[in-house]
């Protein structure tokens, strides 16, 4: 996908601070969980409890529902996260492996770097499947989502590879705002299911800064209409996930009714799709969008690009 042989410097300066793939790599190595740290034997998800913070789930502004039926929501709203988190995953592994490939042997801490980048990765994507297992087996009722993933994935690498750079770019700053803003602190939520969020971060925020450095890298070797039009793309991938996300919103509210045995009415229906849609948009966009640390690297693409995310953001919140 990518054809440059040109390699980064091990070391990049960016307006965040400084970035070192040797320093990356020893630091994922040094956190280095095993799937079966998490979710093995009586290790279970407890339906009693809520799995996501409110700040994401938003379901206590559906005043019509009672508190169980918040709970319930609540948690499908987990299983979607599932969902939607094992769909990025899946698209950013070979664009990862992609952008390694044409110079593997050139800058050996980069292509380690980049490598084990991949390799947890994948180890997400089973660690989603093993907690999507889970939950199928112990919620009750069916919950149906978008995909398969291997065609979202296929649609989202279509694009430009720039645009999908910096879409990688937002959903790994996204999951830093997802647990310092709203999980870490919620003492509420179920353990397992905060201990599993709580590792996928800890490995993302390295991913972080290897994603920083492979748009600074990108993005240096493009003219500046090649830049426009790679924004562009962002925006247009980012139209196709909220399609998405208005699918999934839909799907949530049949496995809602179908959970609950509660069929809601007209006005409760729209009331929950709005406010629904709006709670995912943020989940899955907007968190991102708002991150300082992607508006930063935005902004080293030009003052211009920098607006027309500041313009673009309100619609995800």
């Amino acid at each position: 996908m990518l054809g440059t042989t040109t390699v980064e410097n091990n070391t990049r300066t960016l307006a965040g601070g400084i970035y070192d793939y040797r320093e990356t790599l020893e630091a994922s190595l040094r956190v280095n969980w095993q799937i079966e740290d998490i979710i093995v034997g009586d290790k279970k998800l407890d339906f009693t409890k809520r799995f996501m913070p409110e700040a994401l789930a938003r379901v206590e502004e559906l005043s019509f529902l009672d508190d169980d039926e918040k709970r319930i929501l609540n948690q499908i709203r987990g299983h979607t996260y599932l969902t939607i988190f094992g769909i990025v995953e899946e698209f950013i592994v070979p664009y990862v492996l992609d952008h390694i490939r044409p110079n593997l042997d050139e800058n050996d801490d980069r292509a380690r770097a980049f490598l084990n980048f991949a390799g947890e990765e994948v180890k997400h994507i089973q660690l989603f499947k093993q907690f999507y297992e889970e939950f199928r087996g112990n919620f009750g009722s069916e919950c149906k989502t978008i995909g398969p993933p291997v065609e979202i994935g296929k649609a989202v690498l279509s694009h430009d590879p720039f645009g999908v750079a910096l879409v990688i770019l937002m959903i790994e700053w996204m999951t830093q705002a997802h647990y310092i803003d709203s999980v870490k602190d919620d003492k509420d939520i179920d353990p397992l299911f905060k201990s599993m969020l709580k590792n996928h971060w800890i490995e993302e925020a390295n991913h972080a800064k290897l994603d920083t450095l492979m748009v600074e890298f990108l993005a240096d070797r493009l003219a500046a209409e090649d830049i426009a039009r790679g924004v562009d793309e962002f925006f247009a991938i980012g139209g196709f996930l909220d399609d998405g996300l208005k699918q999934q919103v839909q799907f949530d509210l049949e496995a809602f009714e179908l959970a609950t045995g509660r069929t809601l009415n007209e006005n409760e229906r729209k009331l929950f799709v709005d406010l629904q849609l709006q709670a995912n948009r943020w989940t899955y966009i907007g968190s991102g969008m708002r991150h300082p640390k992607f508006l930063q690297s935005v902004e080293r693409l030009g003052v211009d690009q920098r607006k027309r995310i500041d313009e673009a953001a309100p619609i995800f919140s």
